[in-house]
């Protein structure tokens, strides 16, 4: 295969990652005509992080956070998406490796964002379930709706226990938000499709190893997250670690015990480089060390931005955060560089401005923290949604979004419990199946 970039005489851009740094890289440079960019991704779209948890909880539609690269796009003529996975980069000859195909770059920019970190926990990679993509959050769905209806035929209370409880590893806002939503849908949502089964016996547990929620937000916010939550009957648990999870039973470091088959880890996040940077350049959790202007430290021509870059600042000396806004404000500003790259102009500097933090907790709860200013309760809440609306790609999908939210807020509703799962090709089946026959004969052996 050859990914057929045509050869030009204008300075080609190479974009690994379609995030939000990637994607505002990628739609200012479309604008300029001395540039020809080409835009890597593993999918054909682009996917709204911070709402992943919405749909792993049936509020919204997997193609409510997603949107199509080809349509931001689509009139752009010095733009080439590629879908593909990139298989490393060689510095020398200036060429990033694909599966399609080699592809050479005057200037590369690694925006590949992060990953889930099991922090090589084995047991707990094969059997926890994650949320870092939308097909994760899709599998979670599935899972948690597929629980509910094993739990109208199980005989013991163990195993009904062991279906419907939930244990979620980490107090960010992704562990906090989904363990609000939860909270709400137990009470309001999940006894209505599920008469037969008591609710009251399924618990919600949000184990953090740190000593407060929402680790980089204020005390005020910490405080309110964590009153709002015990509000909505979850048991939290501060300064606890979890150590094992063999899919049944959750070991904490203190030695004590959870019964459950539904461990969700949203503890933290690796970043994902490009195999074939040298060993020096990989920093903290795996992030790209650069400097003020995004070049990775020894390159002039290579550049990392978001989540996979660390960036120290007077203000930041141990790198940014890895949310949306240092992507997005980087890939802004990079492009503004690269133009000052080819016309010979001196470099500015990157400066982050923090334009604050917020966090949903359930039905009206939230928190925000702004640069000089802090609230919680209803407005927050109002604020929190009006945000994240905006910041999606695309007016149709702010309208879904718009509706499915208002409709779940006036009817108590979740539209969207439904369980969709891929269907094996029946050769695929027969495989599986010979598969296990295989493993079990070796067992009785």
């Amino acid at each position: 295969m050859n990914p057929n970039i045509p050869q030009t005489d204008r300075k080609r851009v190479v974009i690994v990652g379609a995030g939000f740094g990637g994607l505002k890289l990628a739609r200012k440079l479309s604008r300029k005509k001395e540039f020809q960019v080409v835009l890597i991704n593993k999918q054909n779209y682009h996917e709204f992080q911070p709402l992943y948890y919405q749909v792993a909880t049936a509020g919204l539609e997997a193609n409510s956070i997603l949107f199509p690269l080809r349509t931001v796009f689509g009139n752009c003529k010095n733009v080439h998406i590629r879908v593909t996975s990139v298989t490393g980069v060689r510095t020398v000859d200036k060429t990033v490796d694909t599966e399609l195909g080699p592809i050479t770059y005057d200037y590369l920019v690694m925006a590949t964002g992060a990953d889930t970190n099991f922090f090589n926990q084995q047991n707990i990679i094969e059997k926890a379930l994650s949320m870092k993509s939308v097909s994760e959050a899709i599998a979670l769905r599935n899972r948690m709706l597929q629980n509910f209806e094993d739990a109208l035929s199980v005989e013991t209370e163990d195993e009904k226990e062991g279906l419907m409880d939930v244990v979620v590893v980490g107090g960010g806002p992704t562990g906090v938000e989904l363990c609000g939503t939860l909270a709400e849908m137990r009470r309001t949502v999940l006894p209505k499709d599920y008469p037969e089964l008591d609710f009251k016996m399924m618990d919600i547990y949000l184990i953090e190893s740190g000593g407060e929620l929402l680790g980089p937000m204020s005390v005020e916010s910490q405080e309110h997250s964590l009153a709002y939550l015990k509000e909505l009957g979850v048991n939290v648990r501060l300064n606890t670690r979890v150590k094992d999870f063999d899919g049944k039973i959750v070991t904490m470091n203190d030695g004590s015990t959870l019964r459950t088959n539904n461990l969700i880890w949203a503890a933290g996040v690796k970043a994902n480089p490009l195999a074939g940077l040298p060993a020096e350049v990989i920093g903290r959790g795996g992030r790209v060390l650069v400097n003020r202007y995004n070049q990775v430290q020894g390159f002039t021509d290579i550049f990392a931005i978001g989540d996979v870059a660390l960036m120290t600042e007077e203000k930041w000396p141990n790198g940014h955060p890895q949310v949306a806004q240092p992507a997005i404000q980087q890939g802004r500003h990079l492009a503004k560089n690269l133009f000052h790259l080819i016309r010979n102009e001196p470099l500015e500097e990157f400066t982050y401005h923090d334009l604050g933090t917020m966090a949903t907790i359930g039905r009206g709860l939230a928190v925000v923290d702004l640069p000089f200013f802090k609230f919680q309760g209803f407005f927050a809440w109002l604020t929190w949604l009006f945000v994240h609306l905006m910041s999606i790609v695309g007016v149709k999908n702010r309208l879904a979004i718009f509706l499915n939210w208002m409709f779940n807020y006036l009817t108590y509703s979740n539209s969207l419990r439904l369980i969709i799962k891929p269907k094996l090709p029946k050769g695929n089946l027969m495989a599986m199946q010979e598969k296990l026959s295989d493993q079990l004969e070796v067992s009785k052996t």
